[in-house]
């Protein structure tokens, strides 16, 4: 059983407090909820500033946001409690299952991709939002990031991303993609339930996140979603191309998606959830998966499946199945623990645990990218590093 509770009184924490509070005062975020648990405990809750600037609606600690790529140790999970349950393994080709999806590799036939590769995103796939314009071969396709109001359905979109020749053998490097949205495709083969049904079986019910799910019905509780901007960020405006990487197209933003029950499920990209959900799930997975997982696959997850590549834009690090796991500490200028796994979302989230250290921390907030890969992330981390030593 996971031991953990939502029920405790935050401990003062002024460093913690600091860099939220000068990053709303520097206009670089507009709200957030900050979570942080100690061996199991909650130990510091936060919501500051505004879910909707504009009418002046606070940030509550029940506030849903729309998660993004924090929506991948969710599928990612879900798709664990399938290898658990002995409906498949890790290493067999996705083909049993997908028989149509058979990319070709850049030298023509096609590849054989496993699961394996599918959650530590070394099978040969990619984003549309990385190519430099729309003569990519994913734009030419019109493969969907999972983030657009696009129309299709899940399968089409599968179809799509199958047309595309593989960016490598799988296997052989590392590329961050659609892949969880490969991944969300072969869990509804797998269970023959639609993906939000059974990512709700398998993962959200079993561990009480009843406030995370494929889509939203109630408005009032989910965040606004701004920009970086000068002055201050500005309100995310529908079909709004966004980029967190130069030289990079960008994200095709619909925030009125996760009101749109005919959107399909993107596994990579399409919940919304709260901080307390997610941190459930995290603490769950630290704590060896709690009813949810074996021990021993929890150490597949956070174990680094990379085999010594390099990861672009995230120094230090390799990937497990699901998220980043820290490998050099130094290299990456940070004092997280090694085998610290994290990742964070592009709707403005970032998420970090320390299992050396016990600890476990979510920070959701509503704008991007500042919340996501702006100086907010390593200020917060830093901040809670800072009270491990006089508080927590």
């Amino acid at each position: 059983m996971t031991h953990f509770s939502l029920s405790r009184q935050h401990k003062p924490a002024p460093f913690i407090d600091n860099a939220v509070q000068q990053a709303l005062d520097e206009r670089r975020l507009v709200g957030a909820v900050v979570l942080v648990a100690r061996h199991g405990e909650l130990v510091y809750q936060q919501a500051a500033g505004f879910s909707d600037r504009e009418s002046q609606r606070a940030m509550t600690l029940d506030t849903q946001f729309r998660l993004a790529s924090v929506t991948k140790p969710v599928v990612s999970s879900a798709a664990m409690v399938l290898v658990a349950q002995g409906k498949i393994t890790l290493d067999e080709s996705i083909e049993r299952w997908l028989p149509d999806f058979r990319p070709k590799r850049a030298g023509g036939g096609p590849a054989a991709i496993t699961l394996r590769q599918l959650l530590s995103h070394t099978a040969g796939l990619g984003y549309r939002f990385f190519e430099q314009d729309n003569q990519g071969s994913y734009a030419r396709a019109d493969v969907s990031d999972g983030l657009d109001s696009s129309a299709i359905s899940l399968s089409e979109n599968l179809r799509r991303i199958a047309s595309v020749p593989l960016c490598y053998e799988p296997g052989t490097s590392w590329g961050y993609s659609v892949a969880t949205d490969v991944l969300g495709g072969l869990i509804e083969q797998v269970t023959g339930m639609p993906l939000p049904e059974a990512v709700r079986q398998l993962v959200t019910d079993p561990l009480g996140m009843h406030d995370t799910a494929f889509s939203a019905e109630n408005n009032a509780r989910m965040a606004t979603v701004y920009v970086n901007d000068s002055p201050e960020p500005h309100r995310l405006a529908e079909g709004e191309v966004v980029s967190a990487f130069e030289e990079c197209i960008g994200i095709v933003f619909s925030p009125s998606r996760i009101f749109n029950t005919r959107a399909f499920p993107s596994g990579g990209a399409g919940m919304a959830g709260t901080a307390g959900d997610v941190l459930r799930l995290l603490e769950t997975l630290r704590q060896d998966g709690g009813d949810l997982l074996p021990g021993h696959l929890v150490t597949e997850m956070v174990r680094d499946q990379t085999g010594g590549l390099t990861l672009p834009n995230v120094p230090g690090a390799g990937f497990g199945l699901g998220f980043s796991v820290l490998r050099d500490p130094a290299l990456a200028l940070s004092p997280e623990s090694t085998g610290t796994w994290r990742w964070g979302g592009a709707y403005g989230h970032s998420w970090f645990v320390d299992p050396a250290m016990g600890l476990s921390v979510v920070a959701l907030t509503n704008t991007l990218n500042e919340g996501m890969s702006g100086r907010f992330v390593n200020d917060l981390r830093d901040a809670v590093y800072q009270t491990l030593e006089t508080t927590f």
